[in-house]
């Protein structure tokens, strides 16, 4: 008989300001991400694909956490960071940043959200890049200082989400321009809200500036979002995938499958041009020079295999060329389809691709994102 495995979690895996509310709603699954439990479904993923697609959902998304770069030299260091170009970055104004380590790789995809003319927020996926900017910082001699503030975003996401935080906050909500912000408060809740969010159906993300308050604002959306039908949820892999949504840590991470921004599609991102300095630009300036040796792709995945968790090769008569990075099931298609990265000369139109899972169902590439 196989012993019952235990995995054995420690007390260094943090608990969000939503964490007790989420227990309450019912949250069956949780993941870690940036060194916090974040929930993964609700016991019905289906369901909260839908009404991610159809309606409203709420997501505790605190483990998103926020690097504060604050001081005299913040938007210098800010700048430092990121190959994008930020001097017409406004204040109340969000910014999609790639950051790269010296060899030109990835190793965060962050959105900047500038507060002031030097403080700024870093919403960054699951990795350590609070200690990178301070140790930069640091060795620079600039004036400034890299913290983890006590910030703690909650997500409504939806087509419907826009009714809900405009029943919350008023009218003014729908005005608010993607990746624009603003500080404000919700019956005395200090909070920044912004049109943002991790999916293509339009939504908001509340960062709760006080973690103390966790339980009261998790129960002020859900109360707001009863007649529209909310429920909670969370960040949805099906629907980012059709959508062709980036995901640091799943469509590449450095320490397991390295990527520069023009092998993943964000080369746009990349000013080389406008001659500021910042990591990684003379190796990015040497990989600007030569096409890509691969790019990041779509797939239709062939028949109904189930999902490895792992990235897996894609092989051409036997040989691998790439890997599936994400492999998911699509309702609205009705077919598997995958994100990956493969050779560049293979990514138009490739046929004879399979993946290395039993039965090597057979893959096709194509453009993202997905038609639904």
């Amino acid at each position: 008989m196989t012993p019952e495995l235990a995995i054995g979690i420690g007390a260094n895996i943090r608990k969000s300001p939503y964490f007790a509310a989420t227990l309450r709603a019912g949250v069956r699954s949780f993941s870690v991400y940036n060194h916090m439990f974040i929930p993964a479904h609700f016991g019905d993923p289906n369901g909260e694909y839908r009404s991610l697609i159809d309606g409203v959902v709420m997501w505790d998304v605190a483990a998103q956490r926020q690097v504060q770069i604050e001081g005299p030299d913040a938007t210098r260091l800010a700048q430092y960071l990121t190959p994008r170009n930020l001097s017409g970055t406004r204040v109340g104004q969000g910014r999609y940043v790639p950051i790269c380590d010296h060899d030109g790789l990835l190793i965060n995809d962050p959105v900047l959200l500038k507060l002031t003319e030097d403080r700024l927020w870093l919403s960054v996926a699951d990795s350590d890049i609070h200690l990178w900017a301070a140790a930069i910082g640091r060795e620079r001699g600039w004036n400034v200082r890299v913290s983890e503030p006590d910030v703690s975003p909650l997500a409504v996401q939806g087509p419907l989400a826009v009714e809900v935080i405009a029943a919350l906050f008023g009218e003014w909500v729908r005005e608010l321009r993607y990746f624009a912000f603003r500080e404000t408060d919700l019956d005395g809740i200090p909070l920044v809200l912004a049109r943002s969010g991790w999916s293509k159906q339009g939504g908001y993300e509340l960062y709760l500036t006080d973690g103390r308050q966790g339980d009261a604002l998790w129960d002020k959306v859900a109360r707001a979002g009863e007649p529209f039908g909310i429920r909670p949820g969370a960040p949805n892999d099906i629907e980012r995938v059709e959508s062709g949504l980036v995901s640091y840590g799943s469509d590449m991470r450095l320490q397991v499958l390295p990527a520069d921004p023009f092998e993943m599609g964000l080369g746009g991102l990349v000013d080389l041009a406008s001659g500021h300095e910042f990591v990684g630009r003379e190796a990015l300036l040497e990989r600007a020079a030569q096409p890509p040796a691969r790019l990041r792709s779509g797939f239709w995945i062939e028949g109904n295999p189930d999902s490895p968790g792992h990235p897996v090769a894609i092989l051409h008569n036997g040989a691998a060329v790439g890997m599936l990075s994400e492999l998911v099931f699509s309702p609205r298609l009705q077919r598997c389809i995958g994100l990956g990265l493969i050779r560049a000369d293979l990514a138009s139109d490739a046929e004879g691709l399979t993946l290395d899972l039993p039965d090597a169902p057979r893959a096709k590439p194509t453009p993202l994102p997905f038609r639904v």
